[in-house]
């Protein structure tokens, strides 16, 4: 299987017409065409359903679009590494995290490295802890930024000095809002959207002593913004983390924190044996400069 066929296959998936994918890659249709036929053999899978304007995946070109994205992205990534592995400091750092405050401390570094390697640029990927991780694992990250807890075995890791404490999001009208704390027992009746990341979901379950989905859960999320949304349109009270989404001033929404919860730690993570650019390795670095000051 050619990286090649591989780009033309995502070239068809993404215009959704053989016409208009030959035209993109220059490429004329029969040849195109043939190819993609070639492919499906090669597989043995049917990746297309052809119609008379369109062309729609199947489940399995649905698969084979996610995992050709991914290769052809694995692989721009380690020729972009290989041209900037001279002695000048450059090249693409890519990170991944969710909406926590914790990437400030990031963004600081980043901004530092601007000034003094210009050549270095710097790819952010949001998701949640399970999205993160996985494209850690298939090298598509050089670093996550995930909350606790996580596999050690898997990633070395660094402690960020911000944490952040787990609570609820809600509107300022809700007959809640007047409380502290936030109990298990406020919240049995209560509609509740919470992360769809399977550690959180483990760590809520404790706290609340039951099984999460024996909860009225109306919705689920994966990273926090639309589930505000839907917080201040009234459709329910959303489990996350605090200094996310803006409370204060004219806001609609508050926060209480969960009462008995310790705040949640949040790392740096990176892949046991991780061999780092110059520019990925220089950047991690200059992270433990900033939390080694910070702690001092």
């Amino acid at each position: 299987m050619e990286l090649r066929v591989l780009r033309y296959f995502l070239a068809v998936a993404r215009e959704e017409n053989i016409s208009a994918a030959a035209e993109y890659l220059h490429l004329t249709q029969p040849t195109l065409s043939r190819q993609l036929m070639d492919l499906e053999e090669e597989l043995g899978k049917k990746l297309f359903i052809r119609g008379n304007r369109k062309i729609t995946l199947t489940d399995d070109g649905v698969l084979f679009r996610k995992r050709a994205g991914e290769i052809i992205e694995l692989v721009e990534k380690t020729e972009l590494e290989f041209r900037s592995s001279g002695e000048v400091i450059a090249g693409d750092i890519y990170i991944g995290g969710g909406e926590t405050e914790s990437m400030r401390l990031i963004a600081r570094t980043a901004r530092v490295m601007q000034t003094r390697y210009p050549g270095v640029r710097y790819h952010l990927y949001s998701g949640n802890a399970d999205d993160v991780g996985e494209r850690l694992d298939k090298g598509l990250l050089d670093f996550g930024v995930i909350i606790e807890p996580f596999d050690r075995k898997k990633y070395d890791s660094l402690r960020l000095p911000a944490a952040n404490r787990w609570g609820v999001l809600m509107r300022r009208d809700s007959p809640l809002a007047g409380l502290d704390v936030i109990r298990p027992e406020d919240l049995l009746d209560k509609p509740l959207l919470h992360s769809r990341q399977s550690r959180i979901q483990d760590s809520l379950q404790a706290w609340f002593g039951r099984d999460i989905e024996s909860l009225n859960i109306v919705g689920t999320y994966n990273l926090l913004f639309n589930a505000s949304l839907m917080v201040e349109e009234g459709v329910g009270y959303a489990l996350c983390l605090d200094k996310l989404v803006n409370t204060t001033g004219d806001s609609c929404l508050c926060f209480r924190p969960l009462a008995g919860q310790q705040a949640a730690g949040m790392d740096l993570v990176w892949k046991k044996y991780q061999v780092f650019s110059k520019a990925a390795e220089r950047f991690l670095e200059l992270v433990r400069e900033h939390i080694a000051r910070q702690e001092k």
